[in-house]
């Protein structure tokens, strides 16, 4: 049987079956789907009857619902992580609101992205490799560069930032306008 080499989110690449990649494939992409239709939420068993495999199957790919939305948040949150560097070359004064607001809009516009970009329950430290540690560890260094020129008051936090464009994309999910308008609300608290 013809063989592949897959890499699991977490995991190190090792071969698999063509079937294997298939599954995993299939499941990524029906969970997207309905992640963006109903929501992070959405029944894993629901995601599994729909990739048309067995609810084991699904959990042999992804042990955890967090798993499965690190796999399917990935892209987008490595075109965040290319934005910060390009914003990393604009003036600090304005590159951290950007990415904040950038970040923002599209957690309150794409259903489960906020989910996939939350730290641990466990409080354990983020991977560096997970969503949420690359979406933080850009955060670290747009705020420190602005901190670096006064444009941001001395005792906020990444985690601070971070806790705040969650909490407005939550609150304004399906409504980037209201999620705009209420951090900008809230940035002005932030600056010194």
């Amino acid at each position: 049987m013809e063989r592949e080499v897959a890499p699991v989110a977490g995991h190190d690449a090792r071969p698999q079956r063509s079937d294997w990649q298939r599954n995993h494939e299939q499941l990524v992409a029906v969970a997207a789907t309905l992640i963006d239709r109903d929501g992070a939420q959405v029944s894993l068993e629901k995601i599994a009857r729909e990739a048309g495999v067995g609810s084991a199957t699904l959990h042999r790919h992804f042990p955890s619902r967090r798993a499965l939305l690190e796999e399917v948040f990935r892209a987008v949150v490595e075109r965040f992580r290319l934005r910060a560097d390009e914003l990393a070359a604009d003036d600090p004064r304005t590159g951290l609101v950007t990415w904040l607001e950038e970040l923002t809009l599209s957690a309150a516009d794409s259903r489960g992205l906020t989910a996939a970009l939350e730290a641990a329950a466990d409080g354990e430290p983020p991977a560096a490799d997970s969503c949420h540690g690359m979406v933080r560890e850009a955060t670290v260094m747009l705020l420190d560069r602005a901190r670096a020129v006064g444009a941001v008051r001395p005792e906020v936090s990444p985690d601070d930032l971070l806790a705040l464009g969650t909490a407005v994309s939550l609150a304004t999910e399906g409504d980037p306008a209201a999620a705009r308008r209420l951090l900008r609300l809230a940035i002005d608290g932030v600056r010194p």
